[in-house]
């Protein structure tokens, strides 16, 4: 059973609620504007999963609670949220496991659209106004993301997302009014973007003869070990800066840092051109750390790394054999 690692909820719910949060809103008419998602009270918004949870969910109940207006959710059932007052700037975000999709599915819908609610899927995480996965890296264009239940409800009632993460966020202004979803979770055997549950781990992935982009976010400073690396073509691996890198090669492996959502812009710190088999490991204290792997679709890449969260101790001490540490504020 899916446990949400508590020290990455924290952090993830520190920058919801400290501050506030511009979620991105592209219209189907490609019109933008933004929706402003404030604090959420004292209410904790974030599901952890108890001992008694986890032994009801293994014996095959229905997981069910009530959504509140600022919401994290890594489990699968059924939710749902009736506003007891006017609910202008709400958010839900769900996560899975990275090889694993969500499905949100409607099942019943009463808010007023011509009155200005609204209920939206997006197909990924929006956080202060940066997509993850980014532009650049998903399948579709941003306006195709969003699945508006006020425009496409009656036709569209279920929505999958192309990764392990996707969000709702919904306006309900007249008390009373709400929605109940169901939230699914299926198998993706090859995954590309995932952002990571927790600060550590071991993953391994593959693009199969596939022209994309993937995107691996961990949102914490790591030190990541690439273990082995297959490119389809020898050894390399260069320190970023204006005169080296990977220019003309069609399928490298970056990894970049910063204190933002979007991995197009983050800071390039260092690039992996050709295949290897051994060790390579870097130390990045930035806020977010993302290992991207990006392929032409003329062979089978793959990249195995692990992962796990640097503390203060392993900043001070210099390490032996790997690159030096990273970090850019302010990126």
């Amino acid at each position: 059973m899916v446990t949400v690692h508590k020290a990455w909820m924290d952090r993830l719910r520190s920058e919801l609620q400290c501050h506030l949060v511009l979620i991105l809103l592209a219209a189907s008419k490609g019109d933008t504007r933004y929706l402003e998602v404030r604090d959420a009270g004292e209410d904790e918004p974030f599901l952890l999963l108890s001992e008694d949870l986890k032994r009801e969910l293994s014996a095959g109940h229905i997981y069910r609670r009530s959504l509140r207006c600022i919401d994290m959710l890594s489990i699968e059932g059924q939710f749902t949220f009736t506003a007891d007052q006017p609910q202008l700037h709400c958010a839900t975000f769900f996560i899975g496991e990275p090889e694993e999709l969500l499905t949100i599915e409607y099942d019943f819908v009463n808010i007023d659209c011509q009155g200005g609610d609204f209920l939206k899927v997006f197909d990924g995480w929006i956080l202060k106004g940066e997509k993850f996965p980014s532009s650049l890296d998903h399948p579709l264009p941003t306006s195709q993301r969003y699945t508006d239940f006020c425009e496409s409800g009656a036709v569209q009632r279920s929505i999958r997302s192309s990764q392990n993460v996707a969000m709702i966020f919904f306006r309900i202004h007249q008390p009373g009014n709400g929605f109940t979803i169901t939230v699914k979770k299926s198998a993706n055997l090859f995954p590309c973007n995932v952002i990571s549950q927790t600060p550590s781990g071991r993953f391994t992935m593959v693009i199969p003869h596939q022209h994309r982009n993937c995107s691996f976010s961990i949102i914490y400073p790591v030190v990541i070990k690439i273990s082995d690396l297959i490119l389809g073509h020898l050894n390399g691996l260069f320190l970023k800066n204006p005169s080296v890198g990977c220019a003309g090669v069609g399928d490298f492996v970056e990894l970049l840092g910063g204190t933002g959502l979007d991995p197009s812009k983050m800071f390039p710190l260092a690039d992996l051109c050709h295949s290897f088999h051994g060790s390579a490991q870097m130390k990045i204290g930035c806020d977010n750390t993302v290992l991207r792997m990006v392929s032409s679709g003329k062979h089978i890449n793959r990249v195995t790394f692990e992962y796990y969260q640097l503390d203060l101790q392993e900043i001070e001490n210099r390490k032996e054999n790997s690159i030096e540490e990273f970090c850019f504020p302010g990126i």
